[in-house]
């Protein structure tokens, strides 16, 4: 049976928990151990194939402790057989050097911010050094970047990375436009196709990411223009006017039916890592 993906699925990545809420208000949020390994087992029945952490502490804050990171992946990667994705961003107070830890945790793909923007109230931090440190990291380790886009400057200094140091290992470029973040890109269906336009040539596949309630208005315009999805808690915590979002599998399930009706069901995990081109890194 070929493992390669079937033309016109969908690749569905879930980001569970991100460093912005508290537990105290969201007690669904999956921030122990034990609660990230449930959500990605059950994401990844509902349609998941690759799963973006972020990990707390045991009082439940934003951390990148290594232990931790290696324990969600591990953790992860026993009970699944999703692509693990870690944040290089962490919390926006994270310094530089510390997110520049993050691959110690041998993760199968890293997320990879290209550039500086605002981030609500707060600035998210990634100057140029940052980013050809972390991109030939990732290179040298074979694992594969994620490149996350803020804005529209951010396509411009994905094609000045690909320019300087290459291409990413295994040769695929996969970028994931984040839209509606107070103060970065709005959440539109018209940002979104901007942005498309003007993806290198490089790029072999792309999400987008709708912040909040941008979040189905951009899902269906990623779809419609063959793009991929991430949904999650991290982005999103509402799942309609009135009723919170209780547990991940919501969303990804409502992204896996979003996708199968417009007849772009979701990609396997195997499919997903041929997408990718992501080193196994599992046991045999």
């Amino acid at each position: 049976m070929s493992t390669a993906p079937a033309a016109g699925s969908t690749l569905i990545t879930v980001a569970p928990t991100g460093a912005e809420s508290a537990k105290a208000d969201v007690p669904a949020l999956p921030t122990t151990p034990e609660e990230l390994v449930e959500t990605a087992v059950a994401c990844e029945r509902a349609g998941a194939a690759m799963i973006h952490l972020h990990v707390r502490d045991e009082r439940h804050e934003p951390t990148l402790d290594p232990g931790l990171l290696r324990e969600a992946v591990v953790g992860v990667r026993e009970a699944t057989d999703l692509i693990v994705q870690l944040s290089t961003g962490g919390s926006v107070t994270d310094p530089l050097e510390q997110r520049l830890t993050v691959l110690d945790a041998d993760p199968d793909s890293c997320s990879l911010t290209c550039g500086t923007t605002n981030f609500g109230d707060a600035v998210f931090l990634n100057p140029w050094g940052f980013m050809v440190q972390l991109y030939r990291q990732a290179q040298e380790r074979q694992v594969v970047p994620e490149f996350e886009l803020f804005e529209l400057g951010h396509v411009h200094a994905l094609r000045r990375l690909l320019d300087e140091c290459g291409l990413p290992y295994g040769g695929k470029v996969h970028a994931d436009l984040v839209l509606g973040v107070p103060g970065s890109m709005p959440g539109t269906p018209q940002t979104l196709l901007a942005a498309v336009a003007m993806l290198p040539p490089e790029v072999t596949s792309w999400s987008a990411t709708g912040i909040g309630r941008t979040h189905l208005p951009i899902a269906a315009t990623a779809l419609a223009a063959g793009g991929h999805l991430r949904v999650g808690m991290e982005d999103n915590l509402v799942y309609a006017k009135g009723q919170p979002v209780t547990h991940n599998r919501e969303l990804v399930a409502r992204a896996a039916q979003l996708a199968t009706l417009l007849q772009r069901p979701p990609l396997s995990c195997a499919g997903a890592r041929e997408l990718l081109a992501v080193k196994d890194r599992r046991a045999r």
